[in-house]
């Protein structure tokens, strides 16, 4: 199956520099391009695309905006935020806004497609050390920090013990493959897990949901 991808930024370099790099993978197709966050919207509203690679950055409307309407849409598709620096101010909060994840700039192109297909798969791109790092920043941006609707009901009082010890390994940058050896269980009955968690606290993927164990202060920065 073909991932479908919109690469939204306002530089041209960048944007053809991405799209030869994809291009160029056989399970990857580039169906467009944005130059701001408006234009991303109104794309993907008409190229129904499984990926966005999403500068935050841009004229008009940035990056953060941008997701936050697709999201809101209901859009099938991912996004996967494009930054220049892995401590980017404004990274949490475009996870917040409802990205997948996020990459840096000066990534390889076997790292790019890496990450076009782990979020459209349904994962979170978000390293181990990533994640500290923005864990790091969100106790900056955040002292007071907002909570989720759900966590304000204190909905995540209805996961079961080991669904949340899952969710707070989710939050630490695991994959299902590392949370299953961890907790020494079969990776389908972490699949099983992660499913009922994002249903339970109506939350959209695995970034959702390890900001909202931050954020319910399941997992404390440290």
């Amino acid at each position: 199956m073909t991932i479908r991808v919109l690469i939204a930024d306002d530089q041209m370099m960048v944007r053809e520099g991405f799209s030869v790099l994809l291009g160029a993978m056989p399970d990857i197709e580039v169906v467009g391009e944005a130059v701001n966050g408006r234009d991303a919207v109104e794309r993907v509203r008409e190229l129904v695309p499984d990926v966005v690679l999403m500068d935050i950055r841009m004229p008009e409307m940035n990056g953060i905006e941008a997701t936050r309407e697709i999201v809101a849409a209901d859009s099938a598709a991912k996004v996967l935020v494009l930054t220049t620096f892995d401590l980017d101010e404004y990274v949490y909060q475009a996870l917040r806004a409802g990205a997948s994840g996020f990459l840096l700039k000066d990534a390889s192109a076997r790292q790019l497609a890496d990450g076009v297909r782990v979020v459209a798969a349904g994962e979170a791109l978000l390293a181990p050390s990533v994640t500290r790092r923005l864990i790091t920043e969100f106790s900056k941006l955040s002292e007071t920090p907002r909570l989720m609707p759900a966590a304000q009901q204190g909905t995540y009082g209805d996961l079961t013990e080991r669904e949340t010890e899952v969710l707070v390994l989710i939050a630490q940058g695991l994959s299902n493959g590392e949370i299953a050896e961890r907790l020494v269980v079969a990776e389908s009955t972490i699949k099983t897990h992660v499913s009922r968690i994002l249903v339970k606290l109506g939350l959209r993927d695995r970034t959702q949901a390890a900001v909202f164990a931050y954020e319910a202060r399941l997992v404390r920065p440290g």
